[in-house]
């Protein structure tokens, strides 16, 4: 089963785009979904406790997602520890998905599968890209961050520029050019890419 990456910045609009795919009948792993989830784990809360202590965790004894968010983008030690944690569950999960699509590829959505190293069990990878601007606005309206939130994720994920000098295809979701089209030639192109070997 081939497995095709697909990233791109908070705000970038990998959503929509998988969403499109989707209907293209493409198996579509949403990593940073399933890493959300684990955070749920007892055996995530318990390794997580050991390294940061009680201060990330609520009265109640519930995991404080917020705490958690501003400790590790305000600290690359614990985003390091934090990663090392999540991202090895998250491949387990992914290659266990994997087994069970019969699709002719799947995609692999991820916002930092460069900087995770994810990329490396990819044939090929898209990335999406947008403004900065545009993607601050996009995350204003949906999710209940702050700008000075946004940035902070941001400051922590590769720019468009050097994300595109990694990648095979390029969407741009800036509002200028359609999507559909877009997805429809790389997902024919993957198509003919996979139909030769």
């Amino acid at each position: 089963m081939t497995t095709v990456g697909i990233t791109g910045g908070i705000g970038s609009g990998k959503t929509t785009i998988c969403r499109i795919f989707s209907e293209l009948g493409i198996a579509v792993y949403n990593a940073d979904d399933e890493a959300r989830q684990m955070y749920g784990m007892t055996s995530v809360q318990v390794e997580l406790k050991k390294l940061f202590g009680e201060k990330i965790f609520r009265a109640n004894g519930d995991l404080d997602k917020k705490k958690l968010a501003d400790l590790i983008f305000n600290d690359e030690k614990a985003l390091k520890e934090v990663n090392i944690l999540i991202h090895p569950m998250v491949k387990k999960h992914f290659d266990k998905w994997r087994e069970q699509q019969t699709t002719l590829y799947v995609l692999k959505e991820a916002a930092i599968l460069f900087e995770s190293g994810s990329y490396k069990d990819c044939k090929k990878v898209i990335a999406i890209t947008a403004p900065p601007e545009m993607r601050i606005g996009r995350i204003l309206q949906r999710d209940r961050r702050s700008r000075k939130e946004i940035e902070q994720i941001m400051a922590h994920q590769w720019t468009d520029e050097k994300r595109i000098k990694h990648s095979d295809f390029v969407i741009a979701n800036d509002e200028t050019k359609l999507l559909i089209p877009q997805v429809l030639e790389i997902h024919n192109n993957l198509l003919k890419l996979l139909s030769e070997n």
